[in-house]
């Protein structure tokens, strides 16, 4: 826990200093995810099963030069009966006005996930602008490590 409370107060420092830059902008994000497990079923082969779940939560969009920014994010996640917090921290890159790619890291604390709570993954992301405020995006969330399932986001943004 104390581990999670770390990386909040980074997340926190990052969207504060954030603030003292002339180009931050904060909204809220949320929308459905399909999970992906795999399982080995004996002799059977894999068996890919998906779960429908549910996000949510806020971002902050601070410009760093012109056409990238840093786009750090918290969101909920509710799969199943698995929930967690997911930590999103996005280079973005402007492919032009309406249409962006996200990639970076994303830090993720399981409620009660087995034993390790803590888990890193690799996020990449697509994004469309709809109108100034409105977008609409697709992001994918590699597992790395071997309990640690793919995700698929799709979902809207809103900037305050």
């Amino acid at each position: 826990m104390k581990r999670f409370l770390k990386y909040i107060s980074v997340f926190g420092f990052i969207v504060g200093f954030g603030q003292v830059q002339a180009q931050t902008e904060f909204g809220l994000i949320g929308g459905l995810n399909l999970t992906f497990f795999d399982v080995i079923e004996g002799d059977f082969g894999p068996n890919a099963t998906v779960d429908v779940g549910y996000y949510g939560g806020f971002f902050a969009d601070i410009e760093v030069d012109n056409g990238f920014h840093f786009q750090p994010e918290l969101l909920y996640i509710g799969i199943a009966d698995f929930r967690f917090i997911n930590a999103p921290l996005y280079l973005k890159y402007d492919i032009n006005n309406n249409f962006h790619i996200l990639v970076g890291p994303s830090l993720n604390y399981f409620f009660d996930f087995f034993t390790n709570n803590f888990k890193v993954r690799a996020d990449v992301a697509l994004a469309y602008d709809i109108t100034a405020r409105l977008n609409i995006h697709l992001k994918y969330t590699l597992g790395i490590e071997e309990l640690s399932p793919d995700v698929m986001f799709l979902g809207l943004g809103y900037r305050l």
